[in-house]
């Protein structure tokens, strides 16, 4: 995975960037932070504006390689449509699995968002493997 060791993080140009980020949150954004605060099963931990590789996910759970991201209408256009699926596409090869919610999903359905996403911290039985993932033994599942 692309980015920083634990050990260079004092080092890293971003967190300028990413502190940035954090104070200018929209509030769809903030509704979910608030809310993803509350919400640990199994000792999860989400960070906001977390670095991965050359990119910042609006919410990331490291422990379970859970990313969220709360998209506006910007994400429908077709130029920012193709960043995100390589964006994606980049998570997904560093084992993490990404949700997307548009605003309207968070202004107004944020118990049905957080059901979605407390599901999917609860069905992570393992760590992810990066794309393509090697065959398991016994047929076993791939996320």
């Amino acid at each position: 995975m692309g980015g920083l060791l634990p050990t260079d993080r004092g080092k890293d140009k971003r967190v300028p960037h990413a502190r940035q980020l954090r104070r200018a949150m929209t509030a769809p954004e903030r509704k979910l932070w608030w809310r993803l605060r509350e919400l640990a099963p199994n000792g999860s931990h989400f960070r906001r504006q977390a670095t991965i590789g050359p990119y910042f996910a609006d919410f990331a759970c490291h422990t379970t390689k859970l990313v969220i991201e709360i998209d506006g209408g910007q994400h429908g256009r077709p130029a920012q449509f193709k960043r995100d699926l390589r964006r994606d596409a980049y998570l997904r090869r560093n084992g993490y699995r990404v949700l997307r919610f548009w605003n309207n999903d968070v202004r107004e359905n944020i118990e049905g968002v957080l059901s979605v996403i407390y599901d999917a911290l609860e069905s992570r039985q393992k760590p992810p493997t990066p794309d393509p993932s090697p065959p398991q033994a016994g047929g076993g599942e791939n996320w």
